[in-house]
């Protein structure tokens, strides 16, 4: 089964404050999953962009802490058919149930990120990307933060390289530990094929 972001717009044009029946919409397209919430008239016309902008993301950032994680159910009666989605949902449940500090995937194409950003955990998948059409796509993806990174084409040098940009950037320290995946021979295509657990140094 394929998947695709999907993007939910929400009106409030007029007012300062939205109204019950907004607020509503927006909380519930984030417990049903969406994956990105965005305005047009409300920030093109409206009287209150700013406002709007900070009331949609305080809403998103209510409703998603009150989301009820149950990764453990996404797995039952489930089978796979491709390697990359294996080993992204592998990782999903092995950092839910690790209490891992990231989730991270070096991807090319953006499709591992995109198989895991379709389950909801409250951990933040960060996808490290040579590519920035790969990167720019993947900002609609729900839960995952696109970076970009030059990889290398050795697959040790680019795990110590993935962890050098995460602790560089504050996502993990020294004794976290995180889940990364990706592929060998690096830079192929939904060629994802491989997790590994680890301790930062």
């Amino acid at each position: 089964t394929g998947y695709a972001p999907v993007a939910v717009s929400a009106l409030v044009i007029t007012a300062p404050v939205p109204t019950r029946a907004e607020v509503s919409d927006v909380a519930n397209a984030v417990l049903d999953g969406t994956d990105a919430v965005m305005t047009s008239a409300e920030t093109a016309a409206g009287r209150y962009p700013l406002e709007t902008i900070i009331e949609m993301a305080n809403i998103c950032s209510e409703a998603e802490k009150a989301e009820d994680v149950k990764l453990d159910a996404d797995f039952t009666g489930m089978a796979f058919s491709r390697i990359d989605q294996s080993i992204a949902m592998g990782a999903l449940f092995t950092a839910h149930h690790l209490g891992c500090k990231a989730i991270v995937a070096l991807t090319d194409s953006g499709s591992t990120a995109l198989w895991m950003s379709r389950h909801r955990i409250h951990i933040p998948i960060y996808a490290l990307t040579p590519k920035l059409s790969t990167q720019r796509k993947m900002a609609l993806y729900r839960n995952v933060r696109p970076l970009l990174m030059d990889q290398s084409v050795e697959r040790d040098t680019a795990l110590a390289d993935a962890e050098a940009h995460l602790k560089r950037r504050g996502i993990v320290a020294s004794g976290d530990i995180y889940a990364i995946t990706c592929g060998e021979p690096m830079g192929a295509p939904g060629g994802t094929n491989m997790l590994k657990i680890c301790r930062a140094a």
